[in-house]
């Protein structure tokens, strides 16, 4: 049971690697259930304080995920509008995947802001790039937390089964 555990979890890890660039998969909650299955085997010793800090972290990041191109809207100069937007672009564009929720936010950003103001397309375009670039940001810092999942999954795989 235990080998099963350990495939399951490390094959959840690498899901979650990919889902961090993926919209539809949940990268850091998969890769969590990784490591949560590991530590389930009967070679690696429970450590709540590594599952709860790993869990907070995941449950931060995915909150995140959903903030930060919006956030990266308004520090552009976005305003609600562009806001709102760009929620609703992210949305409506993971019913066309494989980028068209990168599109969908951009484009959601952009007509928001020209909603609010039809006659500064440049500053409609620069709160749309921002979004984009807070998407990018948020893509990153997934990937870098489920690419630590994925490592110290490994780490502790390998020193307690070997």
């Amino acid at each position: 049971m235990d080998i099963i555990l350990v495939v399951l979890g490390l094959l959840c890890c690498i899901l979650g690697l990919l889902g961090s660039f993926l919209p539809a998969l949940p990268g850091p909650p998969i890769s969590w259930i990784g490591l949560l299955l590991l530590y389930l085997t009967t070679f690696v010793e429970n450590n709540y304080w590594v599952l709860g800090i790993t869990l907070v972290l995941t449950i931060i990041i995915s909150v995140l995920d959903y903030v930060i191109p919006s956030k990266g809207a308004q520090k552009f100069g976005g305003t609600k509008y562009g806001v709102w937007g760009t929620n609703i672009g992210l949305i409506i564009g993971l019913f066309f995947p494989p980028i068209g929720f990168i599109i969908g936010l951009f484009v959601g950003a952009f007509i928001g802001e020209l909603i609010y103001n039809f006659d500064d397309k440049k500053g409609a375009l620069k709160a749309a790039t921002g979004a984009f670039i807070g998407f990018l940001v948020s893509t990153f810092m997934k990937f870098m937390v489920c690419l630590s999942f994925l490592i110290l999954f490994l780490f502790v795989a390998i020193k307690n089964y070997f």
